[in-house]
């Protein structure tokens, strides 16, 4: 069965001809021709993918960015102590660096579009899972290359590692100037870089690849050591930022757990809650009777049932049966003064009713007391065009009592004045007949001056 299991694991088979290896690597460094417009490509379409939150567009950049040949590139000639080689590869990929950094850079600058997506944000903050993700995608990507078979193992690798879409992250951090956008990325991409080619130096070492130069053992020591410092430099922050995940991870589903045990507390319902990790707070917002000092012990005591001592609680009411009750008792009484208001209104408006109306009668009476002022002066100049001997004329309107009838009576007084005998008796009984047309049939009396 070992015997099995080791032929099954031996590459000696599957291993393609060194030099035919050696030629492919050393064509993926260069950037100039085709890898040059492809990585140009790359740089934009990664650009607009975190620009756009597209993940699909994205995973586009991945698959036709070019970037790993240069790193491939420097582990296998670390691997094979090839340094001509190597000095070649550092070359291009700093250019290949330097190029997206200054083309994603430009791009976020004259972009109009500069909100941080999830896709952006998922790239500032690196762990250990990260560190992993690149040594064995590294590997599978040396061993792919190295194989008669490439297969279709080399695009899923450049999927899985993402070098471009940090690049260009980095890229926005420094177009918005959000140095923690910056540093966050470029970070998972020296976490990438290294370890993508700490695998290709350990793969080329177990497949045996050819020593392209010979060295002493005190330079190969020191190699060696330099490797395993920027190892250690770039692994150490990672384990923190992962053991922080975990920390975070672990509170949210602690917090989780919770928040569903204290759903219901004695007729109050969870309505809501909110959960800052970095904080290790926990917002509870509640709805029902008001929660009283005992309720939030008990509730701070399960906490604790949660591994949530430490965490900070805070209580919210989002409504409060209490508090509904007092507004309608409010309510009933305003609208007991509302109604209260509406009646003395009403008892106003009758009251301003009846004042104009008195202010009508009022009015009307003075126009009719006008008029009547008026009227003698109206009867001396029309019944002078008729009688021109007239002279004057005074017109009254006086109350007449009689013996054993009860009341007054209305009666309008006449009065004219002419000369003496320029009228006769025929004269005044036309004067009567005109007097009642236009007097109307009112009761007067009209007297002659001499």
């Amino acid at each position: 069965m070992i015997k099995k299991l080791l032929r099954a694991l031996n590459l000696d088979s599957d291993i393609d001809d060194y030099e035919r290896i050696h030629a492919a690597i050393e064509k993926d460094i260069i950037f100039k021709g085709t890898n040059l417009w492809i990585l140009a490509f790359a740089i934009i379409v990664a650009s607009v993918g975190l620009n756009m939150n597209s993940t699909a567009v994205i995973i586009g950049a991945m698959l036709i960015s070019p970037l790993m040949g240069p790193i491939n590139g420097m582990g296998y000639s670390l691997a094979t102590y090839n340094f001509p080689l190597f000095r070649k590869a550092v070359r291009n990929f700093t250019f290949a660096v330097i190029a997206s950094l200054a083309a994603s850079t430009l791009y976020f600058t004259v972009s109009p579009v500069s909100t941080a997506h999830s896709e952006l944000l998922a790239r500032t903050s690196p762990t250990i899972y990260d560190v992993l993700i690149a040594l064995f995608g590294g590997m599978a990507g040396i061993v792919a290359i190295s194989s008669k078979n490439k297969g279709n193992v080399i695009p899923g690798v450049a999927i899985a590692t993402a070098l471009m879409p940090p690049l260009c992250t980095a890229g926005y951090g420094l177009a918005k100037v959000k140095f923690s956008f910056f540093f966050g990325a470029l970070y998972l991409f020296t976490i990438n870089t290294v370890f993508i080619a700490l695998s290709s130096i350990a793969v080329s070492q177990v497949l045996n690849f050819p020593i392209r130069s010979i060295l002493d053992d005190v330079r190969k020591k020191r190699i060696n050591r330099a490797i395993t410092v920027i190892i250690l430099i770039t692994i150490i922050p990672s384990i923190y930022f992962g053991y922080v995940l975990v920390q975070r991870e672990s509170f949210l589903e602690n917090a989780a757990r919770f928040t569903r045990n204290v759903s219901i507390i004695e007729g109050n319902y969870l309505l809501k809650d909110e959960v800052d990790p970095s904080g290790r707070t926990i917002t509870l917002i509640y709805g029902g009777s008001t929660l009283n000092d005992l309720q939030k012990r008990i509730i701070a005591e399960r906490a604790k049932d949660f591994s949530l001592d430490t965490s900070k609680l805070v209580f919210k009411q989002g409504f409060s049966i209490d508090h509904i009750t007092r507004q309608e008792t409010q309510i009933d009484s305003l609208r007991g003064e509302i109604k209260s208001r509406e009646g003395q209104v009403g008892a106003l408006k009758g009251e301003i009713n009846r004042l104009n109306m008195l202010l009508k009668d009022k009015e009307s009476r003075q126009d009719e007391a006008r008029r009547r002022a008026g009227m003698g002066r109206q009867l001396l100049a029309e019944i002078k065009s008729l009688y021109p001997q007239i002279t004057a004329c005074a017109y009254a309107e006086t109350a007449a009592f009689r013996d054993g009838v009860e009341g007054a009576k209305k009666v309008d007084i006449i009065v004219f004045k002419a000369r003496k005998g320029s009228l006769g008796t025929i004269d005044r009984k036309k004067i009567g007949r005109w007097l009642t047309s236009r007097v109307g049939q009112r009761n007067y009396k009209v007297f002659y001056e001499w």
